[in-house]
């Protein structure tokens, strides 16, 4: 039994002694994985977190604004700002229809006239004017000037063409 115990005892020695050149070792270094701790890489690491920053300022500003719009859409929407734009819609329509009786009439026609809408000044004039041929054409010279003094003229003949 003694045998048996110290035979034992040698197979271990024998086999520490036969694996511990195969034992390699290495210092243990700490490093870290976080830039700003290691320095490696630290400039694209800042540029990464600025990026990621600027993503979400952007996001919370965009969320802002499209709230914003939608509370806008939905005042715009309501039963009064429709009826209110369709009353406008109505009333320049009727304005519009006047206005051409009065430039285009025969009888009751003015050959000249002037009103103010919303700061804008609209001018007509029925005249004739002749061309490079000595053809001469009864025309409407409408002037819209707005609030900054800006004017659009449209010239409309009367009486050429027909349907």
């Amino acid at each position: 039994m003694k045998r048996k115990k110290n035979d034992r005892w040698i197979a271990i020695v024998l086999g520490i002694l036969f694996f511990t050149p195969l034992l390699l070792a290495d210092e243990i270094v700490q490093q870290f994985k976080n830039p700003s701790f290691s320095g490696q890489g630290t400039s694209a690491h800042y540029l990464t977190i600025e990026n990621q920053e600027k993503s979400r300022r952007d996001k919370i500003q965009d969320d802002i604004e499209a709230a914003l719009k939608a509370e806008e859409r939905a005042l715009e929407n309501t039963t009064l700002a429709k009826f209110i734009r369709n009353l406008e819609s109505r009333i320049y329509a009727q304005l519009s229809k006047q206005l051409v009786d009065n430039m285009f009439g025969n009888e009751e026609s003015s050959y000249s006239g002037s009103f103010t809408l919303e700061g804008n000044t609209i001018t007509y004039q029925r005249t004739e004017q002749c061309g490079e041929d000595g053809v001469c054409v009864e025309v409407i010279i409408m002037t819209i000037t707005d609030t900054e003094g800006s004017e659009t003229v449209i010239t409309i003949p009367i009486g050429t063409g027909g349907f």
